[in-house]
């Protein structure tokens, strides 16, 4: 679990004197606050990690097979039954990118995004692991859990961490989780259920005390801060940065940002571009949320899940697995569209050519069909990473043609070979915490992939 539970500080700061910080001005606490500053070394980076909650189908989107070649009169040489004509979503058939690339039938607007040379795919990754909490954790952590429990800080942490504090919750999640083992607590991701969770975070609670009692609470609880056992506590101290930080939050407004119910001409145009009418927590939703926590200056990184219920063992795969996928592909390709649409601080580039947007699961589903129609658990994963320094519009790696199993691949080129390595998710992260100056500071223990990123 979260080493410090970010939105209980603020929670307890709005009953005990979080009132108070709105007679302050503005963010004065948080330039007070910001011990830890931006590494001046680093690319100027923002993340929004996507994720897919129940293990995909990879055939249905990211790593296909044609079913001219693999099919019921032969897939018990090869191992692989696409099963598309079975499906009740959709026409079953693959899609082809611009440069002939196929993808699944239910890859959505995704197709766009790696058309557009915004996206890069990588397939052939092992995940080593059948189980969901584990696959998960891998994936966030860059490391194998011991048992079920998360060793290390999930890469959110990490370069929330390096990247510095200049953002009011420089790490905030949706509905993933977060782990931070040995960074500081501001790193630690505020973790919210739904965006009525973050808004009742984020705004001040009743009831308010008077302006002069609030000064006074205040300066009394500055004062207790200040007192000598209070400096020699390190708890006492993150307690006080966090209390000075949720004032400062609370009293700033940041909630107008995730208001999207509101009647504004500027909430209506958000609802429009991701498709919702009201707030929940649908793909849609999830997109929006993470567009405003980056574009509105409040999180250097975000996470958020855009697909549930892929654990689809049963019958319910040929209805079910296709469309919860594509929903998540769409909203994730809306999200990008809406980065590479805005301008980056008057700089002549877009956000996203500033933010890395990475989508996973925590493993897929097996090559053969079970005799219940579904997909048991498979090792066998993809993943699609895109935006900030990403060479995008390229297949990284690559599946087996018999079984669908990772082969190893030459992490300079990104093509299959034999004298190369099987990528893991420790690769990819240890690839984006390379590109900022972390180098093996996590100890991954793997190297970078190059070819991911651009020269």
């Amino acid at each position: 679990m979260d080493r410090i539970s970010r939105r209980g500080f603020l929670k307890g700061s709005a009953v005990l004197g979080g009132a108070a910080a709105l007679g302050a001005a503005g963010f004065g606490a948080l330039s007070r606050l910001a011990s830890a500053q931006a590494n001046p070394d680093a690319p100027d980076r923002y993340y929004v990690f996507c994720y897919f909650n129940g293990g995909w189908d990879i055939m249905l989107g990211l790593d296909p097979r044609d079913p001219r070649l693999f099919n019921n009169t032969n897939y018990r040489v090869t191992r692989i039954q696409p099963g598309y004509e079975l499906l009740q979503s959709g026409d079953g058939l693959l899609r082809e990118a611009a440069d002939g690339t196929l993808f699944g039938p239910h890859i959505g607007d995704l197709r766009r995004q790696f058309d557009a040379g915004r996206v890069s795919v990588i397939r052939g990754m092992s995940m080593d692991t059948l189980t969901h909490e584990v696959g998960r954790r891998r994936f966030l952590t860059g490391k194998p859990p011991a048992g079920l429990q998360a060793r290390g800080s999930s890469g959110a942490v990490w370069l929330a961490s390096h990247l510095g504090e200049r953002e009011p919750i420089p790490n905030l999640s949706l509905q993933v989780e977060s782990y931070n083992k040995d960074q500081p607590a501001f790193a630690t991701a505020l973790r919210v259920n739904s965006v009525p969770d973050l808004l009742r975070a984020l705004r001040p609670q009743e009831p308010l005390l008077p302006g002069a009692a609030a000064r006074q609470v205040g300066a009394h609880l500055r004062d207790h801060a200040d007192c000598p056992p209070a400096r020699a506590s390190a708890f006492r101290r993150a307690a006080e940065q966090s209390r000075l930080k949720a004032a400062d939050m609370v009293g700033s407004a940041l909630d107008g940002l995730f208001d999207f119910d509101a009647r504004t001409p500027e909430m209506a145009e958000l609802r429009d571009h991701f498709g919702f009418a009201r707030t929940d927590t649908s793909p849609e939703v999830q997109a929006a949320f993470a567009a405003q926590a980056i574009m509105g200056g409040v999180s250097r990184c975000a996470s958020i899940e855009v697909a549930q219920g892929l654990d689809t063992h049963f019958d319910e795969w040929e209805r079910e697995q296709g469309p919860r996928q594509e929903r998540g592909f769409n909203a994730v390709s809306r999200l990008m569209e809406r980065l590479a649409a805005a301008e980056y601080r008057g700089t002549g580039s877009s956000w996203l050519d500033h933010t890395v947007v990475i989508g996973f699961s925590e493993f897929s589903r097996t090559a053969l069909l079970n005799d219940r129609g579904g997909r048991d658990h498979s090792l066998t994963n993809a993943c699609f990473i895109g935006g900030g320094g990403v060479r995008g519009g390229q297949i990284i790696g690559r599946s087996s043609d018999t079984g669908l199993n990772p082969e190893k691949v030459d992490l300079r080129t990104g093509q299959a070979s034999a004298e190369g390595e099987i990528i893991r998710p420790e690769h990819i992260l240890r690839t984006l915490l390379e590109e900022v100056g972390l180098g093996d500071a996590p100890d991954l223990r793997v190297p970078p992939v190059p070819a991911l990123l651009r020269a």
